[in-house]
């Protein structure tokens, strides 16, 4: 009985133990099952990850990372957040990928978030890599053009006469001479002046034998004969010290003095001297040069960039290294169809000297504040293909990462990035493009996250399939490059020699399609570069001439 009671407990002993270790088997799995995946990794290099489970080049499977193993991991700062499955995209806060929808992971502080593209050390420095960090810096946007010097229109002024006469005596007699204001010009004889000085001189004459002898209604009568006969010699721009001078003498002058209205210079000459001339004949025209006109050509995808009040800067070609300064005062309201191009005008205070001369080109500099904080870099740092844009980041130790960054204001040589880059980043702004023949980077930008971390220095094992299919498209690219070469396409738009940007734009719309790589590859249609493949962009001729001559070629 004793040995029945001792065998049912050993029994009950080990079904408990057993109960025990099923329950808490089971617990363990729930509770990993209910842990968050965070990502996938290779268990012999863990710096090569994945969002889905897969297999590593070995052979071996990718482990999962759970949140809570990162926690226990130490109290590590978030530095930032990435898509997992295109890692160029990050952020400061947690959230969801737009692209993917994906959760975004953290990458903690001193954690080496590999997710670039190996280059040989050696390939790099033979190649010419240049890196620049990442600034935040004052950012203005820049428009420069040229401008036309032109007369103030408000300040021009045209000498007629109001009588019909001759010319007796010339006093200005060339045209570009300064005459100040109340300067003789010339003199006139016209009989009908004549004829009114000495209505003039009987009225006073008149008046004088009645103011004596005659009544009120007399002495009243005369005065307005004098009155009357002055107003019409002041009408005729007779000064009234010529009208009290013929008073005076009593007798008429046979010619009379027409002084210069305003102070400036003789810009326009009708006149002769012993010429007959016509009431309302245009003599001379004076221009007062103190305040010029410059007037500017903008592109309409500029004008928001300009107001009205601004303040603009100003070089003469034939004054280097002189500085002036104008500030914009009219923005004129219609397109010039030919140029596609509005004016904008602004007002210059001259020189004592002239410098600025109506009919000259001056340089003109539109300064408009875009942030006193941005991220900038280099505009030769972006790759644009088409509709993206791609900047390659240096991750150190031979790594390089391709990212797409959303592109703000461009001025000056450079650009803002409002997406993509963070300060303190380092960005490749030379070679970029040798980096891409040299590392496969166009397929890396396409498939991004397939091959994060990959050894460019070491081969790929290729499947037979992948390769034929390589040589496939690489016989269909052969027999298309040779199709266009022997219809001439290629060779047509890559310019040679002195580019001539406005015998390109055969449309006249003021733009045209440049390859951002090879910049003398210009079309006036949309299109790629026969050298490089790339979507040709869309740009202003202003701006395809300063590619140009910014890579060295040469513009009409």
């Amino acid at each position: 009985m004793k040995k029945n009671i001792i065998t049912a407990l050993i029994f009950l002993i080990i079904g408990f133990g057993i109960g025990w270790f099923i329950f808490s088997s089971k617990t363990t799995t729930d509770k990993k099952s209910e842990r968050k995946i965070l990502y996938y990794q290779n268990p012999m290099d863990p710096t090569q990850t994945s969002p889905t489970p897969k297999k590593a080049p070995d052979g071996m499977d990718y482990v999962p990372v759970y949140a809570d193993e990162e926690t226990k991991s130490g109290e590590r700062k978030i530095a930032y957040y990435k898509d997992p499955m295109h890692p160029w995209y990050t952020s400061d806060k947690p959230g969801i990928a737009p692209d993917c929808g994906m959760e975004l992971v953290p990458v903690y502080e001193g954690e080496s978030d590999v997710q670039g593209i190996k280059i040989d050390p050696v390939v790099v420095q033979n190649i010419g890599v240049r890196v620049e960090t990442v600034k935040r810096q004052k950012l203005q946007k820049i428009i420069r053009t040229t401008a036309k010097i032109d007369y103030d229109e408000r300040r021009v002024t045209a000498v007629t006469t109001k009588i019909m006469g001759w010319i007796e005596k010339l006093y200005v007699d060339y045209t570009g001479k300064y005459v100040s204001k109340g300067q003789p010009l010339f003199e006139i004889y016209s009989p009908e002046l004549v004829s009114t000085q000495e209505e003039y001189l009987q009225a006073i004459r008149y008046l004088k034998k009645v103011s004596t002898q005659g009544s009120k209604e007399v002495i009243e009568g005369a005065q307005e004969l004098v009155n009357s006969a002055k107003r019409r010699l002041l009408y005729w721009d007779i000064s009234e010290n010529d009208i009290n001078e013929i008073e005076k003498n009593n007798s008429p002058k046979k010619t009379l003095t027409i002084y210069s209205p305003v102070n400036g210079i003789v810009v326009e000459k009708m006149v002769y001297q012993g010429q007959q001339v016509m009431a309302g004949m245009d003599l001379y025209k004076i221009a007062d040069l103190s305040v010029v006109w410059a007037i500017a050509d903008i592109y309409q995808m500029d004008l928001p960039w300009i107001k009205v009040g601004q303040n603009v800067e100003l070089e003469l070609s034939y004054l280097p290294g002189k500085k002036y300064q104008g500030k914009v005062t009219y923005i004129y309201p219609f397109l010039n169809d030919e140029t596609k191009t509005i004016k904008v005008r602004t007002e210059v205070r001259n020189t004592p000297n002239y410098d600025f001369k109506p009919g000259m080109f001056a340089t003109v500099k539109f300064i408009s504040p875009v942030s006193i904080n941005a991220i900038v870099v280099p505009s030769q740092a972006i790759i644009r293909s088409g509709e993206r844009n791609i900047a390659v980041i240096s991750l150190g130790g031979g790594y390089f990462e391709p990212r797409e960054v959303k592109l703000g204001v461009e001025s000056d040589g450079l650009v803002q990035v409002l997406e993509g880059i963070r300060e303190g980043e380092n960005i490749v702004v030379s070679s970029q493009f040798l980096i891409d023949s040299e590392s496969n980077l166009k397929a890396a930008i396409q498939q991004m996250s397939g091959h994060a971390g990959m050894d460019m220095s070491k081969p790929v094992n290729e499947t037979k399939e992948q390769k034929a299919e390589e040589m496939d498209h690489s016989k269909m690219n052969h027999e298309q490059t040779k199709s266009k070469k022997e219809k001439g396409e290629t060779s047509s738009i890559i310019r040679k020699g002195t580019i001539d940007l406005k015998s390109i734009d055969k449309n006249k719309d003021g733009k045209v399609y440049q390859d951002q790589m090879d910049w003398n590859v210009i079309s006036d249609k949309p299109g790629k570069c026969p050298l490089c493949g790339m979507t040709l962009k869309e740009v202003t001729l202003e701006e395809a001439k300063e590619n140009l001559k910014k890579h060295g070629f040469k513009v009409k």
